[in-house]
């Protein structure tokens, strides 16, 4: 999928590398007895529900760490200005990211398993 951020075209990609930096930056944390705090990889868990009612901070989130490859990378004030930007049709974008999401095979199991 591509967008078109400050007059450029990027590629969105949502493969492992995707996830592993929502897991980084997003992480969910617990508590366990003895060991502190540890992260767990469910990054995803969050970010999906969030995509489907339509969590703008999230989507910004999502379009950004799915620029990983992008080079240069547009920053996170590039893609929030790209969401605020009234041009930006942004009911079309939640559901064209959630598309191509579905077709990422890192990602769509987990699709499918949060639909159950």
């Amino acid at each position: 999928m591509q967008i078109k951020i400050k007059d450029k075209e990027f590629e969105l990609n949502f493969g492992v590398k995707f996830v592993r930096l929502l897991d980084e930056h997003m992480p969910i944390k617990v508590n366990i007895n003895g060991m502190g705090e540890q992260p767990l990889s469910m990054a995803l868990n969050r970010a999906l529900p969030a995509l489907q009612t339509y969590d703008t901070a999230m989507l910004a989130d999502i379009i950004y760490y799915a620029l990983w490859k992008a080079t240069p990378r547009p920053s996170k004030e590039d893609v929030d200005d790209f969401l605020d930007d009234p041009k930006t049709n942004i009911e079309k974008l939640f559901k064209d990211v959630q598309a191509e999401m579905k077709k990422a095979n890192a990602i769509k199991m987990a699709l499918k398993n949060l639909k159950a």
